[in-house]
């Protein structure tokens, strides 16, 4: 009989996950990752929190719910080093960071399977709405965007090969409400209506200048809005609360709808202009996970995807070293420093990803 680890996050789709593995026939083993311990009890509930003391328990009820048994873990060094420090430092540079997809990568991922393996579990499962296939021309696992609503191929774009190799996903592309169903009739777990998480689990109350300001112990350092010929406009609470594209928030009125284009960490400016300048067609992808393909020698066309409610849009890349160079068909809006680029070929398949620099 095959060993699963699968990760337990307390909600549905682990729930579901977790059951099928079960009636496959699969040794399974639930662990909850202890990534953050700092919760409020009555956000986590109305957010669906996944990494807290509630989402734990409500772990551990579907573990016995289940039969199988359920364990745990303290990850919270790993998580505070890959997502948290990451998150803030990116911000402080300017950029706008993806922390789900960190710590997709080297949470959920690696630190998992390395205690998977010592376990002597021959896979981990997570329930997450992708699907893990083989390329047929290059041999490659690669994960497929799955059609529905709630694709999540975008968020683990940088597994690896071997990860890759190790990794199951029962729920596939289930319909969210025919898994709900499941959960809640045959199954009859409690969490079958449990809403799903969203915000960044760290940051509950989605404050994110509030957290920036007790992570470095300061508050965030004031500068100028400026216009793109540099025109001073006002002043802004601190680059960290805003990102490229955001319209609301800033703080003050201008007469005219006004946009963040750009973020200039080094003179600690917020460039704003009008919506039609966040448009633009080209883009540089760097440290980048290759997945269904071991690097370029050619321009591919393919479909590139900006962010994760991005539509998937028609595109041409080619690779310079270790990054991608990308000329979109049509212009796109508010193509974000620090956010992922991933790169689809058109069956859906991820070919690459990388941070758009």
């Amino acid at each position: 009989m095959k060993k699963v680890v699968i990760a337990m996050s307390g909600g549905v789709d682990s729930a579901v996950a977790a059951y099928l593995l079960k009636e496959a026939g699969y040794d399974v083993l639930g662990i909850t990752m202890q990534i953050w311990q700092s919760e409020n009890p009555d956000i986590a509930a109305a957010k669906g929190g996944c990494c807290g003391m509630t989402a734990a328990e409500d772990a551990r009820f579907v573990c016995h719910n289940l039969g199988i048994p359920h364990y745990v873990l303290n990850f919270r060094d790993v998580f505070k080093k890959t997502v948290i420090d990451y998150f803030a430092r990116e911000y402080k540079a300017g950029r706008t960071p993806n922390p789900c997809i960190a710590c997709n990568r080297y949470v959920k991922w690696q630190t998992l399977l390395d205690k998977s393996i010592e376990l002597e579990a021959d896979f981990i499962a997570t329930g997450h709405y992708s699907k893990i296939v083989r390329h047929e021309d290059t041999g490659r696992l690669t994960i497929m965007a799955v059609d529905n609503a709630k694709d999540q191929s975008y968020a683990l774009y940088n597994l690896t090969q071997a990860q890759l190799a190790r990794t199951l996903f029962p729920i596939g592309d289930m319909p969210k409400d025919e898994l709900r169903q499941l959960a809640a009739q045959k199954i009859g777990l409690r969490v079958a209506h449990k809403p799903d998480s969203q915000e960044i689990c760290f940051i509950p109350d989605n404050d994110h200048p509030r957290f920036l300001e007790e992570y470095f112990g300061e508050a965030l350092a004031a500068g100028d809005f400026v216009d793109e010929a540099g025109n001073a406009l006002g002043r802004h609470k601190g680059i960290g609360a805003y990102t490229i594209g955001q319209r609301k928030g800033l703080g003050m009125a201008f007469g005219k709808p006004m946009f963040v284009k750009e973020i200039d960490a080094k003179n600690g400016r917020v460039v704003l202009s009008d919506d039609e300048s966040l448009f633009a067609r080209h883009m540089t992808v760097g440290d980048v996970n290759f997945m269904s393909h071991d690097g370029l020698d050619n321009e591919l066309r393919c479909f590139g995807k900006i962010r994760y409610s991005h539509k998937a849009a028609p595109c041409v890349i080619r690779q310079e070293d270790n990054a991608i160079k990308c000329v979109f068909d049509e212009a796109q809006r508010a193509i974000t420093p620090g956010q992922s680029a991933v790169f689809y070929d058109e069956k859906g398949r991820i070919i690459c990803g990388g941070q758009i620099s």
